[in-house]
């Protein structure tokens, strides 16, 4: 067996780099042959897998957080050749929660390459997302709102980890704000005034428990949508968001749909897999069972 190993070294505040001796090791041991290509700045990942020579491999292991998954991904769904093989995952970021759906984190690591040594797959759905003119991948979620506006804080504050997503709501909730929004879920169009909007296909953002009910490959995407909340509601109603329980508060709905289009009075910066790209309006829909993942 032989992989491409798409490596952030920088990912986890460098417990990536620190830990890559170790990794190419772990590799060995399970018998795993790899070529490796380090990402060196924004969006390299994505060139590296669009031009890579597919052919070549069994696999490509997109080893990093959220962001570097992310890349690998798009540059996936870049990449011309009809060849399509797995994706692993190894959970050495800061963010990992596509992992924490493959029971996995940055301290199973080596659980991780065990799996991908093994050569067992599943088919996994795949969000795309069409924002003026480009058109995206992600497999977590793709939030827009306050929760991108948290994104944004908690990208600066990624030392402290995925507690940094709790400082930037607790940052960010002193300039609550929301506004008017125009859904067409599956056909059905409707309006509100949102604090925030999530489109999920994983159950977690970050350690937030954001859609309890979501199943990766179920050919849907779950939308979860925050109507307008007062500042000491959102605060009460926060620690809910660690245990799904926010989806039964009367200012959260939720749907589950294959296609969704949002526009918003002004253009709303987007969050796909705690990535900052794109602006509203943008349309999203489910690419059912898209692409193959190692799996336990």
């Amino acid at each position: 067996m032989k992989v491409l190993l798409v490596y952030n070294s920088h990912a986890g505040h460098g417990f990536a780099g620190k830990i890559l001796q170790q990794v190419e090791t772990t590799f060995n041991k399970n018998s795993i042959e790899f070529d490796i290509q380090f990402t060196n700045y924004p969006g390299h990942g994505i060139e590296i897998v669009k031009n890579a020579d597919l052919s070549k491999y069994d696999g490509i292991v997109a080893a990093g957080g959220d962001g570097t998954l992310f890349e690998v991904i798009n540059g996936y769904f870049q990449n011309p050749s009809e060849i399509k093989i797995p994706i692993g995952v190894l959970p050495v970021g800061t963010g990992n929660a596509f992992a924490r759906d493959l029971e996995l984190d940055n301290t199973l690591w080596k659980s991780a390459i065990k799996i991908i040594g093994k050569q067992n797959t599943r088919k996994v759905d795949v969000g795309k997302f069409h924002t003026h003119g480009q058109d995206y991948y992600y497999l977590n979620i793709l939030g827009l709102g306050f929760v991108a506006d948290v994104t944004k804080i908690a990208r600066s504050l990624k030392v402290f980890g995925n507690i940094a997503y709790t400082f930037g709501v607790l940052f960010r909730t002193l300039f609550l704000s929301s506004e008017r929004m125009i859904f067409e879920i599956d056909g059905q169009k409707f309006e509100h005034d949102c604090t925030f909007v999530e489109i999920s296909n994983t159950r977690y953002t970050a350690n937030f428990l954001m859609a309890p009910n979501a199943v990766i490959d179920d050919g849907l995407l779950d939308v979860t949508i925050a109507k307008k909340l007062s500042r000491i509601r959102l605060i009460k109603s926060f620690p809910k968001i660690f245990t799904g329980e926010h989806v039964n508060l009367p200012e959260i709905e939720t749907f589950q749909a294959k296609s969704i289009k949002i526009k918003s009075e002004s253009p709303k910066i987007l969050s796909p897999d705690g990535e900052l790209i794109g602006i509203t309006p943008v349309k999203i829909e489910c690419l059912p069972q898209a692409i193959e993942i190692f799996w336990k």
